[in-house]
């Protein structure tokens, strides 16, 4: 079966353009089928947008980016910092670095993998994410595990989900490995939550960004 978290979308390919507004600014955004979301920005996307906090020197990964919604919105307001998108589908892959050309976002990189792996030795101050809930519990119980590892003591970790697709569950399996996960808004059935990477006595990490 196709799934938009396929390497290679089955689907034939239908590009088509999208317009719509985020915090403040209008969008215009390359889409296909194939890839999560293509007709249009999802309500869980449109949370995580409105209620994730980016400082403008923050260096972000969006993890399973898509097109690039949440990742390059993010890339406009760390304007002095930096961003990774990451996906394992190359068609949402290529859809997000045409998207971020077209945007004039030069800011980021986009890079095409499972989960942290191209971005393994890397550190964060912020990751975010709409993640694949259908590709099942372990597969997201490994991502929460990956998105600390990647963490600087002290990020961010912003995640959203359907409130009947396991919200809370998906909240507590990250107050698993984070801490308390707190729920920083609520619309149209989904929850957008924040949860913090405790402080590493051992210091922390040397970044490649």
């Amino acid at each position: 079966m196709d799934h938009y978290f396929s390497r290679q979308p089955a689907a034939p390919s239908r590009p088509r353009q999208i317009q719509t507004r985020l915090r403040g600014k209008v969008w215009t955004f390359l889409t296909d089928r194939g890839v999560f979301a293509h007709a249009g920005i999802d309500p869980g996307t449109r949370l995580l947008v409105e209620s994730m906090r980016i400082e403008p020197s923050d260096h972000v990964l969006d993890l399973g980016c898509g097109y690039g919604p949440i990742g390059l919105v993010a890339a406009y307001l760390a304007g002095e910092g930096h961003v990774a998108l990451v996906d394992v589908n190359e068609r949402a892959v290529n859809l997000a670095a045409q998207n971020a050309r077209r945007l004039g976002l030069h800011n980021v990189e986009v890079l095409q993998g499972d989960g942290t792996q191209p971005v393994a030795d890397w550190s964060f101050d912020v990751v975010v994410t709409n993640p694949p809930i259908r590709a099942g519990k372990a597969t997201l119980r490994r991502l929460i595990r990956e998105v600390h590892t990647v963490l600087r003591p002290g990020g961010r970790f912003y995640f959203v989900a359907r409130t009947a697709q396991g919200a809370r569950t998906l909240a507590k399996d990250v107050e698993a490995v984070f801490g308390p996960a707190r729920e920083v808004a609520q619309a149209d059935g989904y929850r957008a939550y924040e949860a913090i990477r405790k402080e590493d006595p051992a210091g922390v990490r040397a970044s490649r960004v």
